[in-house]
């Protein structure tokens, strides 16, 4: 049996380093220097990754499932 597995990915182009992510889920993003990073690509599903993508006032992370785009939602 396959463990489903989500990756993060923060566009570096299109972070403005908020902090907004790293607030909502300290143990998912962090700040380095004045832009956010996933502290691991690759988690669980964790509802907080697709809040954080939400929230993102840059619209900068984006959350997958494979090829399936998940955050941020509509």
């Amino acid at each position: 049996m396959t463990a489903v597995t989500w990756t993060l990915e923060i566009a570096r182009d299109q972070c403005m380093g908020s902090g907004m992510c790293a607030g909502l889920a300290p143990d998912l993003f962090r700040l380095e220097g004045a832009q956010a990073e996933p502290v691991r690509e690759e988690l669980a599903p964790d509802e907080r990754a697709l809040d954080a993508a939400d929230s993102c006032p840059a619209l900068a992370i984006v959350v997958r499932d494979g090829h399936r785009t998940l955050g941020p939602r509509p």
